[in-house]
């Protein structure tokens, strides 16, 4: 009972968490702030912006009680302190004085990064696609050195069945779908667990865990990885199938084109690619419960008004019969 009152306490500061709070918080470990304040697009953690006196502008990211305990934080930020060491251009938490980067202010925990700006890459460019390529490739010839031993592994348990199973207890789905929902969900994770078996038996690395066009901005320089903040361990694939999206004809050119440039520096199982699709829905069932599981947060129904209305799983459902037809298809070729 002590331990949920604690929970629910930084639960609630969390919710409310202002900008007198944020400013304090991060002036006590040594930043100046001039007042200048810039919400970023976050909705698991709470990130801004922040202007400092004299220096360059710095990103702030406090993070959800409850989801990762500090030892897991601590193992994102060494992840992406090891990359940017290695000349990967991640971008890693700054340490204090004492080397450390994770700091508690109160019932809060966050971390202070260096503010890079850029756009997103341009998915339909053969250069950014293999440039892209070549970078992830290092990122998992890293993240292969050693495993992760505080955060968990992608896998169907935790995105596909534990997602399905709590949209159903807590009550989401609306009743008339409750029924088609739950086969289409088990057939899913059967047609996944295939997907699996065919792909025999992947090795497993640290990730990036997603890199999806929102975490990557690029630069004349080339891109710049942020938000570590997903970082588990899994297969290489789920680090490059994020990129891949339109008509299969589509799909297959940018898988060339990426793997052109990961093969320049590590190798790659092609058995992988039969779990392409397997991972995409996988995030689809698992981004529907993440959206449940936070809707006691006020900043969700505000930014997805839309979800838990019958029409949101109408197309939730279609969307999903969808991806068992796709998941049938062969997987994508590559010579």
């Amino acid at each position: 009972m002590i331990e949920q009152a604690e929970n629910q306490d930084e639960e609630q500061a969390f919710c409310r968490l202002g900008p007198e709070q944020i400013l304090d918080a991060v002036e006590a470990v040594g930043y100046p702030c001039d007042g200048r304040m810039l919400a970023l697009n976050s909705y698991e953690n709470r990130v801004y912006q922040l202007g400092i006196e004299g220096g360059e502008p710095v990103v702030v990211k406090f993070y959800r009680p409850g989801r990762w305990s500090d030892a897991a934080i601590l193992e994102e930020h060494g992840f992406a302190c090891e990359l940017a060491e290695g000349e990967i251009p991640v971008i890693a938490p700054l340490a204090d004085a004492e080397g450390i980067t994770l700091h508690h202010q109160g019932l809060h925990r966050f971390a202070v990064f260096p503010r890079r700006g850029g756009r997103p890459p341009e998915l339909d460019n053969r250069e950014h696609l293999e440039q892209l390529g070549r970078f992830m490739a290092r990122i998992h010839l890293v993240g292969e050195i050693r495993p992760f031993q505080a955060r968990p592994t992608l896998g169907i348990q935790e995105f596909g069945l534990d997602s399905y199973q709590f949209l159903l207890e807590k009550g989401f789905i609306p009743q008339g779908l409750e029924q088609s929902y739950r086969t289409l969900a088990e057939d899913l994770i059967e047609r996944i667990r295939d997907a699996y078996r065919r792909a025999g038996s992947p090795g497993y690395l640290r990730l990036h865990g997603d890199a999806h066009c929102g975490n990557i901005l690029w630069t004349g320089a080339g891109p710049h990885f942020v938000d570590l903040d997903d970082a588990r361990m899994g297969p290489a694939i789920q680090d490059l199938w994020m990129f891949l999206s339109g008509e299969r004809v589509e799909r297959t050119i940018a898988l060339c084109d990426l793997l052109e440039g990961y093969t320049q520096f590590r190798d790659f199982d092609s058995r992988e690619l039969h779990l392409i699709e397997a991972l995409r829905t996988l995030r689809m069932m698992h981004y529907a419960a993440w959206l449940g599981r936070r809707w006691t947060d006020p900043a969700f129904p505000l930014a997805f008004p839309w979800f838990n209305e019958p029409r949101y799983w109408d197309e939730h459902i279609l969307t999903l019969r969808e991806q068992a037809a796709i998941l049938d298809e062969p997987a994508l070729d590559w010579d």
